[in-house]
């Protein structure tokens, strides 16, 4: 019998707007209504809920989460000529907020694992203009962080956080974007908490380094048209807050429905020859931001996929160094073997607090047919 076609998007927002819809709907009305368009209480609201969500003493609004990314770094005095290491296998955010405050991006490789910045790598390519290190918390997991911990205090650097898709994941228990100095996230509308557009935010437990953010993200300006520094325009929108502020408290109830998601997704998945689904790392908490297998044949297991009307697709298809933007800094093929690799393979099937089991049992069953023709069709070795 013929499977009936199903249309299983890889994010499902939707779904998530309708649980929201009438709160979303009265604050954007006392938004409209009180002509609040910048900053205002629905800003300070949600930076206080997200701070108390995460364990942190401080979440500084912000307009996306590239520009979190480079306040927290410029809050650390991060400047012109420094370095920042972090991983190749990451989204290209990462490294522009790093070149975007004049420093350089030293990239290392990850583990072959989970994906996750290699702190074995990290103390072959420090030098004194080092000042830092970003790990990435990537696909909802958390990074070893306790394994950079040891090298960022002996060489004196900061750890400044890249938490663009870790939303309440935990690492032994500490929240992600909470264990260095500081950390930038991400609430586009696709995160585990997202926005009706972009906005992100910086989270510290530095005093001092909030201030400073909050400077340099209002024009340099600590009251109004007074200009201590040069800053730039980073500030979040009300009606973003308005919006974060509804979901942010449904987050832990929708992280728990992906962790479900995930599990099922394993046992579905089981030995299908071919398929290596992802693992949690002991110690994490993972918020399954995305589910990403790997397969052989990725490009042709996608497409036929995206033709049974799942919507599954490949987060991130290049490691930074192989991308255009950063031919600069002189990398080539070879360098960072793990994440070249995991780049050719790597695939994100759908999942969101919604999806259903049938949906699951659907992406399952057509990965698995895909994935038996591919086999077939390979040539055979013997030949």
């Amino acid at each position: 019998m013929e499977t009936t076609k199903l249309n299983v998007p890889l994010v499902d927002l939707k779904a998530q707007q309708a649980e929201i819809d009438e709160e979303v709907k009265t604050g954007l009305a006392e938004v409209f209504a009180n002509t609040s368009f910048i900053g205002g209480a629905p800003v300070t609201e949600f930076e206080e809920a997200y701070a108390t969500f995460l364990g942190a003493a401080h979440c500084i609004g912000a307009s996306n989460g590239t520009d979190a990314l480079e306040l927290a770094l410029r809050g650390a005095g991060i400047t012109t000529g420094d370095e920042v290491i972090l991983p190749a296998n990451t989204f290209i955010a990462t490294a522009e907020a790093v070149c975007r405050v004049g420093a350089v991006p030293i990239l290392v490789d990850v583990d072959p694992e989970y994906l996750l910045m290699d702190a074995s790598k990290v103390a072959d390519v420090i030098t004194g203009r080092t000042k830092a290190i970003m790990p990435v918390h990537l696909y909802g997991q958390s990074a070893f962080i306790e394994e950079l911990e040891p090298l960022a205090e002996a060489y004196g650097l900061h750890i400044i956080e890249d938490a663009a898709q870790s939303q309440g994941a935990t690492r032994h228990g500490r929240a992600a974007g909470t264990i260095g100095l500081a950390a930038g996230t991400s609430f586009y509308p696709g995160k585990n908490l997202g926005a009706a557009g972009d906005a992100g935010g910086v989270i510290t437990n530095d005093a001092q380094l909030a201030g400073r953010v909050r400077v340099l993200g209002y024009h340099g300006s600590a009251t109004k048209y007074e200009h201590d520094v040069i800053g730039f325009n980073a500030r979040m929108d009300t009606v973003q807050a308005v919006v974060l502020n509804a979901k942010l408290k449904r987050l832990a109830g929708w992280n728990q429905l992906r962790r479900e998601a995930a599990t099922r997704y394993g046992e579905l998945l089981g030995d299908i020859p071919g398929v290596r689904a992802p693992q949690s790392a002991p110690g994490n908490e993972d918020v399954w931001h995305l589910y990403v297998i790997r397969v052989q044949e990725r490009d042709r297991v996608l497409k036929a996929l995206n033709e049974a009307g799942i919507g599954a697709g490949i987060h991130y298809p290049y490691p930074l160094h192989l991308t255009k933007a950063f031919a600069h800094l002189g990398h080539k093929a070879g360098d960072f073997p793990v994440s070249e690799e995991a780049a050719t393979q790597i695939l994100s099937l759908p999942l969101h607090p919604h999806i259903s089991v049938e949906e699951q049992q659907y992406v399952v069953g057509r990965l698995a047919e895909i994935v038996s023709a591919n086999f077939q069709n390979l040539p055979n070795s013997n030949e």
